[in-house]
């Protein structure tokens, strides 16, 4: 008489709030169920099932706190939980030794509207351009800078420790989103940033520009910013209102006005 084959080993995954986004529809806000390689970390587990280690806070195994590299046993329940805004788990262990909300951002080469509109925010934003995935998480590790991009492969690159995946394709919508996800808002200082390179502007004295001023701004506007970084003037001129509106409509306070 033959002896029975032994089951395979598996694991039971949960994935909650927003982290279903990743997720086919029959996984979402529920158990299921997932094979378990040889070795294989609570991390590995969580981006095999296609959702970025960058989006997760907090990994319970059998309820309780472990961090990435964890290697469940067979039968094990490992419940996933994304950026947390308002519940305290500091009684808990963080799957990283430092918080997902710093304010220094890295953007890639498909999200140039939102650079700008970040800026225009007042955080420091940089936007190398048309930059390799492997650069990418290379300054994002160097630097300490937070990720944003919509690949989701990109956010998977082991060295990215810090990072976000972009849902929306409309940028005013990813201003939203990124305020919202990492709780910034009380954050934002507006106009206070160079638009074209991110440097932080100073104010200057208007006879010191006034042979870079056009004939109808040095007789209407005498309050200027400068970058000190690429020389950029700034002034509250015609575009202005369209500005502000724009601010208006991701719920900002332009506190200057």
């Amino acid at each position: 008489m033959g002896m029975a084959e032994a089951a395979e080993p598996y694991v039971v995954l949960r994935f909650y709030a927003e982290l279903g986004d990743f997720l086919s529809a029959d996984r979402r806000g529920a158990p299921f169920t997932a094979p378990l390689p040889p070795g294989a970390t609570v991390k590995h587990l969580i981006e095999s099932a296609g959702v970025p280690h960058t989006e997760v806070e907090l990994i319970l195994l059998n309820g309780n706190s472990v961090g990435f590299g964890k290697q469940p046993v067979s039968g094990d329940m490992v419940s996933v939980y994304p950026v947390f805004e308002s519940l305290d788990v500091s009684p808990l262990v963080r799957v990283r030794e430092s918080p997902l909300r710093r304010t220094r951002f890295v953007l890639d080469v498909h999200l140039g509207k939102l650079a700008l509109i970040l800026r225009l925010l007042g955080f420091d934003v940089l936007f190398p351009g048309d930059r390799d995935d492997a650069e990418l998480a290379r300054i994002s590790a160097g630097t300490g800078r937070i990720l944003l991009t919509r690949d989701i492969g990109l956010l998977k690159r082991s060295v990215v420790d810090h990072g976000c995946y972009i849902r929306s394709d409309d940028p005013l919508r990813q201003a939203g989103e990124v305020l919202d996800r990492l709780d910034l808002r009380d954050s934002v200082e507006p106009f206070c940033r160079c638009v074209r390179c991110g440097g932080r502007l100073q104010e200057v004295d208007k006879e010191e520009i006034l042979h870079r001023l056009e004939p109808l701004t040095k007789r209407y506007y005498n309050d200027f910013r400068i970058c000190p970084d690429c020389g950029q003037i700034y002034w509250r001129g015609s575009h202005y209102p369209a500005l502000r509106k724009l601010l208006e409509d991701l719920g900002v306070e332009d506190r200057e006005g």
